[in-house]
């Protein structure tokens, strides 16, 4: 639920609905995006008028200058749905409605490859886990500036909201010198488009970056249209004043609005960044031995405990661990088969 269930043409269209994006390195040492849509619904098709946009800022800015878009048919009597991807470098990559370069197409449900790149989209179990009566009680802490209420909740009993339900995913791995090469720092979020109502051009439904921020914060439709260059301007007072009166009313931080301003830094602009070629992770404080508290994302870590302990400066026991995301799959495209 980094992102679930967020925006209202996203709830009325459960394909257009971004869960989650995550970015780490793969088995062959490539870095490798993933965009889940249609959480908890039973879609097995992905909208056929809708452009997945993995957006990919390679020099800093939170400015695509490189999207990778997928686009699908409809599906034929097998189920299968025709599935292209391309790529757009420069202008073009933060220009919806270019065409940009054809890099491969196949069909839903086998990989595809073409440029040193390798892609799958289809039917996969959900890897985020989430207890609900917890980030309930967590949202309701940041949203009201009220002190956080777990009293009815025993970690004994904890169990994950999304155990035995699937999403739509979109798994791609690239060639480092696409990204600009080992060690190069680089931003990716995931977003979807349509066409406009009047057919000219075409508008962002949803988008996902760092995991929780629209849940914690409780932003909505104008959050998921809106751009990553824009969002300190836009929403880094709000995350400010809100994560200051939450963990004001929490007394978890002695310097409330300092704390604030460190927690928006942390989550705006809602990119995941991640340095070519090295282990992923996603902790709310930096670890020992590791440069960055956030490096891409990675499909085991506890990222909604994670984020429930930045946003209020707190230690929290959700009871859950990674067993309760099911078995990953060693190799590409790395998440479990659906249930």
């Amino acid at each position: 639920m980094s992102d679930h269930l967020d925006g209202y043409t996203a709830r009325s269209q459960p394909q257009l609905d971004i869960s989650d994006v995550y970015l780490f390195r793969g088995q062959t040492g490539f870095p490798v995006f993933v965009m889940n849509v249609a959480p908890l619904s039973s879609s097995n098709e992905f909208h056929h008028e809708c452009t997945y946009t993995f957006s990919i800022d390679r020099t800093g800015g939170a400015v695509p200058d490189l999207a990778l878009r997928a686009t699908f048919g409809d599906a034929d009597a097998a189920g299968r749905q025709p599935f292209t991807l391309t790529a757009s470098t420069g202008k073009a990559a933060n220009d919806p409605s270019a065409a940009g370069r054809v890099v491969a197409c196949g069909h839903t449900g086998e990989t595809i490859t073409g440029s040193g790149i390798r892609a799958f989209a289809g039917p996969a179990a959900d890897p985020f886990y989430i207890e609900p009566t917890v980030v309930t009680a967590v949202a309701t802490s940041m949203q009201t500036g009220t002190a956080l209420d777990l009293s009815g909740f025993d970690p004994s009993t904890a169990h994950n909201l999304f155990q035995g339900t699937n999403v739509l995913t979109i798994v791609i791995e690239a060639p480092p010198a696409l990204l600009g090469g080992q060690g190069n720092r680089i931003s990716f979020w995931g977003a979807t488009w349509v066409p406009t109502d009047d057919g000219t051009g075409r508008r962002q439904v949803d988008r996902a970056g760092e995991p929780l921020p629209s849940t914690l914060f409780g932003q909505d439709d104008p959050y998921g249209a809106a751009q990553p260059a824009n969002d300190v301007a836009t929403y880094g007072a709000l995350f400010q004043s809100m994560t200051a009166a939450a963990v004001a009313a929490n007394n978890s931080s002695p310097k409330p609005q300092a704390y604030g301003a460190m927690v928006a830094a942390a989550l705006l602009p809602d990119v995941l960044s991640y340095t070519i070629g090295t282990e992923a992770y996603w902790y709310a404080k930096r670890q020992p031995g590791r440069l960055y508290a956030r490096n891409g994302r990675d499909l085991l870590g506890n990222h909604a405990n994670e984020a429930f302990r930045l946003a209020l400066n707190m230690p929290i026991d959700d009871g859950l661990t990674a067993a309760n995301n099911g078995t990953l799959r060693s190799a590409f495209p790395y998440l479990s088969l659906p249930v």
